[in-house]
């Protein structure tokens, strides 16, 4: 963990340095305990992990059989919407695969099937320790590169019960959702939508409720995924920010992994520690390090190789 806590106190620097109001850039992420990536909005930086990784297919047991949660029941229940995308910070829906942005979510799609190859990777958390860092750019960014890849079905979620966002960057209804199926108001395939995005299935927030860390604590979440992670290749999960409420840790035990939005120049270091103790070692995938400007990008860069170094030096 100490070459996280490296790039954490380079970005707490920077903050310091910028005070005088510059524009933040993109993101950057780091991974844990294997190599570090970077991701950014409005102009994303990744940081790869060593030689780029084949997308390696994930297994999809579909029964297609009288099945509830077959394949055929998602695209018969599942209802097709006119989203509007917010085109400047949803980078894949405006068919400009070189837009800025674009290049540095297909290196972590490439780093995320990297490290798929040495865990069970499906269900991932996208958190942050304070909100405004990006979160949900990166959620829903990664979830459009995901399916960009010929076949592949993703299920992104809104479980940002306290202040959603995704059904705003898509253009779309928040309700039915989430917090509808939690409270037992609605089935599964009640709860999503698609738009048009081949391949690309969204669970927004649901209804405002008064207790979503009840709500999100009560179980549900987990049935959720069992009977419909199946079906998809990727599920992408936004959460509320780790360090003002517990239900990013909550969120976190449903899910195989945990992504860490830090914002450059703004995310204080002791709030970015904080939030990593929130989540077990073992969950926590990486660091997108986002907002990030060329200077601190070619830092991210050369701290990212001379990582990968370090672990392969080890292994030798």
């Amino acid at each position: 963990m100490s070459r996280i806590h490296e790039a954490l106190k380079k970005a707490e620097q920077d903050r310091a340095a910028s005070q005088g109001g510059s524009i933040p850039a993109p993101p950057s992420f780091v991974p844990a305990a294997e190599p570090a990536i970077t991701a950014m909005e409005e102009s994303p930086v990744a940081v790869a992990a060593g030689s780029p990784a084949a997308a390696v297919p994930f297994p999809s047991a579909i029964p297609s059989f009288a099945s509830p949660f077959s394949l055929d029941a998602l695209l018969a229940r599942c209802p097709q919407l006119q989203w509007k995308p917010d085109e400047k910070t949803m980078l894949f829906f405006n068919g400009d695969d070189s837009a800025r942005g674009t290049e540095e979510f297909r290196t972590l799609r490439s780093r995320l099937y990297h490290a798929r190859e040495k865990m069970a990777l499906k269900k991932v958390l996208v958190t942050s320790a304070l909100p405004k860092e990006g979160k949900s750019f990166t959620a829903a960014n990664l979830a459009q590169v995901m399916v960009k890849q010929h076949g592949r079905r993703v299920l992104l979620i809104d479980a940002d019960l306290r202040g959603p966002r995704l059904h705003l960057m898509l253009g779309t209804t928040s309700s039915p959702g989430l917090s509808d199926y939690l409270q037992g108001g609605s089935d599964e395939f009640a709860i999503m939508q698609r738009g048009a995005m081949e391949n690309l299935f969204f669970i927004p927030s649901g209804q405002q409720i008064s207790d979503p860390s009840e709500l999100v604590a009560n179980g549900r979440l987990k049935v959720l995924m069992q009977r419909v992670e199946a079906l998809f290749d990727w599920i992408i999960i936004d959460s509320p920010p780790a360090v003002p409420v517990s239900d990013a840790s909550v969120l976190a035990k449903a899910c195989d992994g945990v992504l860490m939005v830090v914002r450059c120049n703004a995310t204080p270091i002791d709030m970015a520690r904080r939030a990593r103790e929130e989540f077990p070692d073992q969950t926590l995938v990486g660091l997108v390090l986002n907002g990030t400007d060329r200077e601190s990008s070619a830092y991210s860069r050369y701290y990212y190789e001379a990582y990968v170094k370090d672990v392969t030096d080890s292994k030798s």
